[in-house]
């Protein structure tokens, strides 16, 4: 789905920031449209729900700042979003992720891949334009649980990741999909794999989350989506 909203190349200096939206929820994009709408300085330049319509809208609308959902049509990732467009030429955005995800693993997986920022959905009311202005700013912006995370996890000098923080992205997205009840086959379909290369996927999973069983597996994987907000 692309919604391309191109702002003219003859606007001078001065003129609104261009805002990309990527987000698979249409009711969650048009609430973002009508925060954005609300200030004079922002202007909502497209949107997206896949990562192919979002770097073709980038490409051709050149946006100051892109706020990308971690969670995209056709079971795909922001973090391939965020990957790309930090690699592209010509295409130097700010990145904002919103996201329903609340682990701080997520964030911390999205500032790694190239993000300047990152805020909970439930934070889209009263935090997403301090977060725009502060990244457009330079900065990096997290919310205020998230900074007390990372604070607390340096002064424990704790680099080595444990847990679900150990698996890859790749892998912590099959396990997302554990989590919500679909089986290997169903998993490989919505990620363009082979059934053999998510069997893989579980097993390292399994070793890393030093799990007995598949049915351990799962019983993880499901508590987990939960306690993530699905």
């Amino acid at each position: 789905m692309i919604d391309s909203r191109r702002v003219s190349e003859s606007q001078r200096t001065g003129e609104p920031v261009r805002i990309l939206i990527v987000d698979d929820h249409p009711l969650v994009r048009e609430g973002i449209v009508a925060r954005l709408t609300a200030q004079t300085d922002f202007v909502v330049c497209g949107e997206a729900a896949n990562v192919d319509d979002a770097l073709q809208l980038a490409r051709t609308t050149q946006p100051a700042l892109m706020i990308v959902d971690l969670a995209l049509q056709r079971g795909e990732s922001g973090l391939d979003v965020i990957r790309a467009i930090t690699k592209a030429d010509r295409l130097h955005p700010k990145i904002l992720v919103v996201s329903a995800y609340e682990g701080s693993q997520f964030a911390e997986r999205a500032l790694r891949a190239g993000a300047h920022g990152y805020i909970n959905k439930q934070e889209l009311q009263g935090s997403m334009i301090e977060a725009i202005r502060a990244v457009l700013r330079g900065d990096v912006y997290l919310s205020a649980d998230l900074t007390q995370h990372f604070l607390v996890r340096a002064r424990s000098g704790r680099d080595a990741a444990v847990g679900e923080e150990a698996l890859t992205d790749r892998e912590l997205q099959v396990f997302e999909f554990i989590g919500r009840g679909k089986s290997t086959r169903a998993i490989a379909e919505q990620l363009g794999l082979s059934v053999h290369t998510i069997e893989t996927h579980r097993e390292k999973i399994r070793i890393k989350l030093n799990l007995r069983n598949g049915t351990e597996l799962i019983q993880r994987a499901t508590r987990w989506t939960l306690e993530n907000g699905y």
